[in-house]
């Protein structure tokens, strides 16, 4: 990360990248497509440096629709950013 502290966009994007990412893997991608539905995020503390972690879960695996719960973490396991998204297929 650069000097300045991260925007929260970027906290957003990453739980957002983690949530796809994770119900691709949960479906079969040759007959279904994955798509976000919705986010909703508390963001708690910026990070002016250093590495941030992104902790994906599932939280409702359903036929149709998937939700997830992502925490983000600083390099000292300080969580930054707490997170759940929604996604279908």
């Amino acid at each position: 990360m650069g000097p300045r502290p991260a925007q929260y966009f970027g906290f957003t994007a990453l739980a957002g990248s983690l949530a796809s990412y994770a119900s691709y893997l949960c479906v079969d991608p040759a007959r279904y497509g994955v798509v976000g539905l919705g986010i909703n995020a508390s963001h708690l503390r910026g990070v002016s440096g250093g590495t941030v972690t992104g902790v994906c879960r599932p939280v409702r695996l359903g036929r149709s629709s998937h939700v997830w719960s992502i925490e983000i973490g600083d390099a000292r396991s300080r969580m930054v950013s707490r997170m759940t998204t929604a996604g279908g297929r």
